[in-house]
């Protein structure tokens, strides 16, 4: 069944109906007395007014494992918010009052996973007492919901009325990675994050669980990973964690997956495993060394070893439980930053290279023994680019074939999208120059001659190496297609913006992500421009900053963007002058 056409059948029919009742008057683009984020595709209004949601406002829906709460937790916030804007609408009431949602799902069958159709139709009638929203799936509905709670505000609560959406996202792949290997987030708060990236109609959760630094993860076929490499007994995830966080996201629509990164990154498999670890526990910039000679790229040495065959015996138990733990058929297989003098400081590995071997031949050895294991597992395989555009440790890409592998990119920017997506791989974008939230905090090292120079010191990025602070400004303008051709541009899945938490933990994790997820959130599903081109970034401010403040109020500790005197003062905190 082609739900996709369906759907836009149905929508069409619904879109004729409604055209004979309901003059379409577009509101976006233009100034609304309440909006939605991140902005709808199509939102039209005749003339704006609001009326009173009734006490036993209820919401019909069919029955659906992972819908079903949905509804009912949609259904509580509704009643019980009060949200009160910082720009009350100036909309008038009208009656009778809104009695029920009516949400009708064209396709109740479809898993949550990539590709799946989130179009929907959420109508709210001026004279009648049920709203309806039609969804191609229930993780469509699930983005109809969030949006027709936006619209509620008050008490008693009301809704704005007399309007039609009809909604669908730019780019199917719309996430956030967190880092719980360098520092480690509780469940609860990995937990409000993914509430939050569902508000903000963001699907995907890419955790990146383990690192050099710690092994957080329970696996019950190797349970000394955990139980060695973790922090402690009280910094791990078990499987009911998983379980919990997993089930958490199917019933916000977000879908969960899983990166252990490797053959580096590893450091921490050596205190269960130490002998198919290399170079584990070094110091990582050994002093007088060139950069060159580096034995990592941060403090936390240490790679697997791929010449020894005890590591594959682990590595695929890894895999195996990992993605049994985890259901979602992409699985992130990390591949990122080999460092040389890692596997150099190897006596087996100094071997083969006096063989006349390679380095890329020791990775290319271990992509052999573990993709097509992954593979096997029905899974697509995520690597970063450095899989096959690292300058110097790299596979050929013929060992990578685009119909099974996906590419996730974080340097070059532009360049490097393009590399990919020329290449034929379907690409996931996670540019630091735009998407790592991490930078712009400075260097975590200690003792940092950069910190102790002379004034007037060009202080540059900050000693930050992905420096400056990326802003929310910054994220929403970027435009992940830049520079492709059409039959490029559709290889392009969506994007990532990425917390790595050498410097962020529980304490920052609100205000580190959100606003500026929020941006990207927008820009991935509706896009950066207005109806006729350009950029809409300073329309999107107040919306945004009003967007803040209801995330706030849902108890996400999301960091302001401007004084609350510019949006009471609408326009008057923009400039008119080119900075640049």
């Amino acid at each position: 069944m082609n739900t996709h056409y369906n759907f836009h059948t149905l929508f069409t029919f619904l879109l004729t109906i409604i055209s004979h009742t309901i003059p379409l008057i577009s509101a976006v683009g233009s100034p609304s007395p309440i909006n939605i984020w991140p902005n709808p595709r199509s939102f039209t209004w005749t003339t704006p007014h609001a009326i009173l949601i009734s006490p036993s406002f209820t919401i019909n829906s069919p029955s659906h494992r992972y819908l079903t709460p949905a509804v009912n937790r949609y259904l509580r916030q509704i009643l019980t918010t009060n949200y009160t804007p910082l720009i009350p609408p100036p909309l008038n009431l009208t009656t009778p009052p809104l009695q029920s949602l009516t949400v009708n799902v064209i396709d109740l069958t479809p898993p949550l996973s990539h590709g799946v159709n989130e179009s929907y139709t959420l109508t709210i009638p001026s004279n009648t007492i049920t709203a309806t929203l039609v969804a191609a799936t229930p993780w469509a509905a699930m983005r109809g919901l969030e949006s027709f709670s936006q619209l509620v505000w008050a008490s008693p609560a009301r809704i704005a009325a007399g309007l039609v959406i009809s909604d669908w996202p730019m780019f199917e792949h719309r996430g956030v990675v967190l880092d719980t290997s360098r520092n480690y987030y509780p469940v609860e708060d990995i937990l409000r994050l993914i509430g939050a990236m569902s508000a903000n109609k963001l699907n995907v959760f890419h955790w990146h669980i383990t690192d050099s630094q710690s092994f957080p993860l329970v696996l019950e076929s190797e349970p000394e990973l955990a139980r060695k490499g973790s922090y402690g007994s009280g910094m791990v995830y078990t499987g009911d964690d998983v379980e919990r966080v997993v089930e958490f996201g199917l019933e916000h629509g977000v879908r969960i997956v899983p990166e252990i990164d490797m053959p580096g990154h590893t450091g921490s498999w050596a205190e269960a495993y130490p002998d198919i670890v290399v170079c584990a526990n070094m110091f990582w910039w050994p002093a007088g060394a060139q950069w060159e000679d580096r034995l990592a790229s941060e403090p936390g040495t240490g790679h697997l070893n791929p010449l020894i065959p005890k590591t594959y015996d682990v590595v695929k138990n890894v895999v195996k439980e990992t993605t049994t733990l985890f259901p979602d058929t992409f699985y992130h297989a990390g591949a990122d930053e080999i460092v040389p003098g890692c596997w150099k400081a190897d006596p087996t590995i100094q071997k083969h290279l006096a063989n006349n071997g390679t380095l890329s031949q020791v990775l290319e050895i271990f992509i052999n023994n573990t993709n097509p294991y992954i593979l096997s597992l029905n899974r697509t395989t995520v690597y970063w680019e450095d899989v096959i555009l690292d300058a110097g440790i790299k596979v050929n890409p013929s060992m990578l074939p685009p119909e099974t592998t996906i590419m996730q990119t974080w340097n070059g920017g532009p360049h490097n999208t393009k590399r990919l997506v020329s290449a034929g791989y379907r690409t996931i974008v996670s540019s630091s120059d735009y998407y790592y939230l991490d930078c712009g905090h400075g260097d975590f090292t200690g003792n940092n001659s950069a910190y102790d120079q002379p004034p007037g010191f060009d202080q540059k990025k900050g000693g930050s190496w992905c420096g400056p602070f990326k802003t929310w400004q910054l994220i929403y303008n970027y435009d992940i297609t830049y520079g492709l051709n059409e039959a490029e541009a559709k290889l392009v899945l969506g994007g990532e913006v990425a917390l790595w938490s050498e410097q962020a933990d529980p304490t920052v994790l609100d205000s580190r992500i959100w606003p500026r997820a929020s941006a990207m959130a927008e820009a991935l599903w509706s896009g950066n421009r207005d109806e006729t081109g350009v950029k809409r970034s300073a329309e999107a401010t107040d919306r945004l900053s009003e967007w803040i403040h209801r995330m706030v109020s849902r108890g996400v500790k999301a960091e302001p963007i401007q004084p609350l005197w510019c949006i009471r003062n609408p326009g008057m905190c923009n400039t008119k002058n080119p900075i640049f």
